[in-house]
């Protein structure tokens, strides 16, 4: 059981590659291959052939996937990219918390 530090639905910042610094949403998580896809960075060009007929072939553009580790979750308060910590409540729910000094942020 491989386990990944974001979840879809969560905003991040690459951190490395061709696109490195913009910031995107997360819609799919692969915690089996330690991979996420991220909305709109990281396209690929794929060539996808007609399969039926009066289907229209061509170069399609996608989002590919990543791996989390080249990804940062951004605390939705201050807005900053940040390491995710885990704290227990007082009732026993676990929820994320922002690493930041000034912040401190359950998200």
């Amino acid at each position: 059981m491989n386990k990944v530090h974001v979840k879809t639905g969560d905003t991040v910042v690459i951190l490395s590659g061709k696109d490195k610094g913009k910031k995107g949403k997360v819609l799919e998580v692969s915690p089996k291959e330690g991979k996420v896809i991220v909305e709109g960075l990281n396209i690929a060009t794929k060539h996808v052939k007609p399969r039926r007929q009066g289907e229209q072939g061509g170069i399609v553009e996608a989002e590919a996937a990543m791996y989390a580790s080249k990804v940062q979750a951004v605390c939705p308060k201050c807005g900053k990219p940040t390491r995710v910590a885990h704290k227990f409540l007082e009732d026993g729910t676990k929820v994320r918390v922002c690493k930041n000094a000034d912040c401190g942020e359950e998200f």
